[in-house]
């Protein structure tokens, strides 16, 4: 099995686990002389079997990420940190741009002027730039999950 198949896998697992969880709330109480709409005892079963699997398919998948390496030397792992961290770091860009963008509602001129602080132009230059690297970043990432088999 291909890593990118692992994750679509684990996906599925994450999306299972979530729909048995609902499906135990809803039979975990009922009225006094019902019964419940399915046994949550079986239910709670399956989901314990989901989780295993997916705790099996977890240590697979970040056993195969530490030992895959991209072609800059450096492993999957370490290309997943600097997605997230850039991510981050994306976020926060935008972020700061956007709140230092001035608009003047004022109605008289004794009102309160604001001022932007900040180079919002370079800023959201450098997001831009950011947002590129990013995009190739998960291409490279993407390629590796094609290519690596799971451990």
């Amino acid at each position: 099995m291909k890593l990118a198949e692992a994750l679509i896998l684990r996906a599925d697992l994450q999306k299972r686990h979530a729909q048995l969880k609902a499906r135990i709330i809803r039979s975990a109480k009922v009225q006094e002389g019902e019964t419940p709409p399915e046994d949550p005892a079986r239910l709670l079963a399956e989901a314990e079997q989901v989780a295993a699997q997916l705790e099996d398919l977890l240590r697979r998948i970040n056993r195969t990420n530490s030992t895959t390496p991209l072609d800059d030397g450096s492993t999957l792992t370490d290309a997943l940190a600097r997605r997230d961290v850039a991510r981050l770091r994306h976020a926060l860009l935008r972020e700061v741009a956007q709140a230092a963008v001035v608009t003047q509602d004022r109605y008289s001129k004794s009102e309160v002027r604001f001022r932007s602080t900040v180079a919002i132009a370079a800023i959201e230059a450098q997001a831009d730039d950011l947002a590129r690297a990013m995009r190739e970043l998960e291409a490279r990432i993407q390629e590796a999950n094609w290519r690596a088999d799971l451990a």
